[in-house]
C-alpha cells in the first residue's frame, strides 16, 4: 500500500533492537554493522515523525510507540515466515505449517499420538495448533487463519470440503451416588432440576442447543467448565452432571470414579469430519494428515502412543 512508510528491514531492526537491547546486539542478530542499523533506525524514526527507542545506560527501551511498533513486526514477521514454508511446501517441498484447530477441547487429547505418527513422516512440518478458534473454526477457516478444522457440525458452505472422520457417542456422567445413576438411560426432562457442566460458551453447547433447548428443558444451574478434567473431576464429587464423549471417560469409568449413562434409550452420537477451503492447495503433508485422520478413531490413541 501507497501509504505504508515502513519496510521489511525496519520491521526486522524493531524486533532485533528490541530483543537484543542494543544496537549492537541488534547487529550480530542481523549481521549488519552498528552504523547501517543506526541509520535504519533514524530513517523509521523520520518516516513516523516520532522516537521510538530511548537510551537508558547502555540499554535500548522501546518507548509507548516503539512497542506498539515492536508487536507489531513481530506479528507481521511472522505471518511473513508462516506464509513463505507454506508456499516451500505447495512447491513440493517437504517443510510447512499446517494451522489447526478443533470444535472441541477433548480432541486434543487423542491428537498428540496421531502427531507423532505424522512427525515420523514429515518431520519438518510444524502443526500449530489454534485452541484460541477452538469456538468458531469455521469463520477461522473461512477468514483464512486456519488450514484444517476437527468439527462435528460444519456450517453448510460451497466454501468447505468435508471429510468424515469417525462416529462417537456422547454420554451423561454423574457421581455414583447421583440418584440418575440407577437409571438405564437419562432423558432430557430429567436434567430439570439439575446442575449440569458445558464447554464454554453457552451458546454453541450441544448439551443446551441440541438436547435440552428443543425438549423445551431449562436445567436449575449451568457451570461452564473449559477442561475435560476439571468436569470429570466435579462430577466425581457430586457437583454436576457432565455431557462427554465416551472415549474420554473410560478409564474414569472402568475405576468407579463415574458413571456414564447414555441419552436416551437410543443415546446420542456424532461425525467428526475434517474441514478445510475447497479451493485451497493441498500440499502432500496436508494430504497425509487428512489421510491419518480420515476413520481415525480416539480408541487408537493408546495404541498409537505405544507404537
Amino acid at each position: 500500500m501507497d501509504d505504508v512508510r515502513l519496510e521489511i528491514r525496519h520491521l526486522k531492526l524493531l524486533d532485533a533492537v528490541a530483543g537484543e537491547g542494543s544496537i549492537t546486539g541488534a547487529g550480530r542478530r542481523l549481521h549488519l554493522t552498528q552504523s547501517a542499523l543506526s541509520h535504519q533506525l533514524r530513517d523509521a524514526e523520520e518516516k513516523l515523525g516520532t522516537a521510538l527507542f530511548l537510551r537508558l545506560g547502555k540499554k535500548m527501551i522501546p518507548t509507548p510507540a516503539g512497542e506498539q511498533l515492536v508487536i507489531c513486526a513481530r506479528k507481521v514477521l511472522q505471518e511473513l515466515r508462516n506464509a513463505e514454508t507454506r508456499i516451500d511446501g505447495l512447491n513440493g517441498g517437504t517443510r510447512g505449517v499446517i494451522r489447526l484447530t478443533t470444535e472441541c477441547y477433548t480432541c486434543y487429547h487423542w491428537l498428540p499420538p496421531l502427531l507423532k505418527k505424522f512427525h515420523g513422516k514429515f518431520p519438518q512440518v510444524d502443526v500449530s495448533i489454534d485452541a484460541g478458534a477452538t469456538s468458531q473454526p469455521a469463520d477461522a477457516l473461512l477468514e483464512g487463519r486456519l488450514d484444517l478444522a476437527i468439527m462435528t457440525c460444519p456450517p453448510r458452505n460451497r466454501s468447505l470440503r468435508l471429510t468424515p472422520m469417525f462416529e462417537d457417542e456422547v454420554m451423561l456422567v454423574m457421581s455414583p451416588s447421583h440418584p440418575l445413576a440407577s437409571s438405564q438411560y437419562i432423558r432430557p426432562r430429567d436434567l430439570a432440576n439439575e446442575t449440569v457442566m458445558i464447554y464454554p460458551p453457552r451458546e454453541e453447547s450441544t448439551l443446551l442447543m441440541k438436547v435440552l433447548a428443543p425438549a423445551g428443558v431449562v436445567p436449575k444451574r449451568v457451570l461452564e467448565v473449559p477442561l475435560t478434567e476439571a468436569i470429570v473431576e466435579m462430577a466425581a464429587a457430586g457437583t454436576g452432571i457432565g455431557f462427554l464423549a465416551r472415549w474420554a471417560i473410560t478409564p474414569d469409568v472402568e475405576r468407579g470414579r463415574i458413571v456414564a449413562r447414555p441419552l436416551s434409550s437410543r443415546g446420542f452420537r456424532r461425525q467428526w469430519c475434517a474441514v478445510t477451503l475447497r479451493n485451497q492447495p493441498t500440499p502432500p503433508y496436508l494430504a497425509e494428515f487428512l489421510n491419518l485422520l480420515t476413520g481415525f478413531a480416539p480408541q487408537q490413541a493408546r495404541r498409537l502412543r505405544a507404537g
